[in-house]
């Protein structure tokens, strides 16, 4: 009786031990979406699940355009209520005259579609359609560019505005291996290690790219002393047990330089500029709730030289990045005149 005791007790710390290695395994992995997008300078990816549930953006008004009412009227898909996750390729164009500019994208879409109803939708907007590897390619003209749009599953959608269809020939051919045998792209195989463990969203490359000017990059109008091919990590992870319920989202983008004299230069560079920055918003009073949560996470800025490699951390509470990103809503100033005469109409 006490042997057949042991047996069990054996048997069930193996079957335990096998399903934490599994879950271990399974959270250190690529999410899928990025294991599908094909070679690349740059890959972001951003998981919308926990946000949403945070901040309900989906229960907001939103502002749409004539073409977007007319997807969502066709398809049954909602944005902000069906996309669960996204994946991004950056590719570098050799032209950045050309139709895509410097950069041109590949993406895949997780979330909750109506199958039927979407491919009809795209075969209305299509000029032209080609079967491969038996999915259905829709060809659709956008601003001088070819949009390239396939169904990967009930729940995925990918897409590509590279010039050649070899891309998205690449994302069909990954999403009919198995989840095992598709590790990614080389830079995923490269990078990814570098991400924090459970990062709700993350890039990892060159992904200044989009921001590139001259060989470096802008952002919100400065220029930062990062050049455009560097190498960087940059990811977002709530700090709390439970995902945005209280704590604050770590920001941390690592730059890897290469050289240990050239990350230095690097973080003694961002320092003299993050205090120029900080000089300028204390020289003036705060504008409002998003001007304060600005500061405040400039202010938690810290810079750290490790090696070969240039580090930023930041931090800001749900709280602050609600109120920096309804400041830079279009939608929130677009509905603002009508909610206040519905509210005055309401009172007469």
């Amino acid at each position: 009786m006490r042997r057949r005791t042991w047996i069990s007790l054996v048997i069930a710390l193996a079957v335990l031990g096998a399903l934490v290695l599994a879950l271990y395994l399974r959270a250190k992995a690529p999410p899928e979406a990025a294991r599908l997008l094909p070679e690349s300078d740059a890959i972001i990816y951003v998981n919308l699940k926990p946000l949403r549930a945070a901040t309900h953006f989906d229960e907001a008004q939103v502002t749409r355009s004539s073409d977007l009412d007319r997807f969502i009227d066709q398809t049954g898909i909602v944005p902000e209520r069906d996309l669960d996750a996204a994946a991004f390729a950056l590719h570098r164009m050799p032209n950045p005259h050309g139709p895509n500019g410097a950069v041109a994208y590949s993406e895949v879409f997780v979330g909750h579609f109506d199958g039927r109803r979407l491919a009809q939708y795209l075969s209305s907007i299509a000029r032209s359609q080609e079967t491969y590897a038996g999915q259905t390619i829709y060809t659709i003209p956008i601003e001088g560019r070819q949009l390239r749009v396939a169904q990967l599953g009930f729940d995925m959608v990918a897409a590509s505005n590279t010039p050649t269809p070899e891309q998205i020939h690449s994302m069909i051919d990954r999403s009919r291996a198995s989840a095992v045998s598709s590790p990614g792209s080389s830079l995923l195989a490269a990078r990814f290690h570098n991400v924090p463990l459970l990062a709700q969203a993350w890039g990892i490359g060159h992904i200044g790219l989009p921001f590139a000017h001259n060989g470096q990059i802008s952002f919100l109008g400065l220029q930062l002393p990062v050049s455009s091919e560097s190498d960087l990590v940059a990811s977002i992870r709530w700090t709390t047990a439970v995902p945005l319920h209280g704590g604050s989202a770590d920001l941390r983008v690592e730059e890897f330089a290469g050289d240990p004299m050239d990350a230095e230069r690097t973080v003694n560079a961002l320092n003299a500029l993050l205090g120029i920055v900080r000089g300028i918003a204390s020289a003036e009073p705060p504008r409002g709730p998003a001007d304060i949560a600005l500061r405040q996470v400039l202010d938690s800025a810290t810079l750290q030289h490790r090696d070969d490699r240039a580090m930023l951390h930041a931090s800001a509470t749900l709280d602050q990045l609600k109120a920096i990103l309804s400041a830079h809503d279009p939608a929130s100033a677009a509905i603002q005149p009508e909610t206040t005469s519905n509210t005055a109409t309401s009172k007469q």
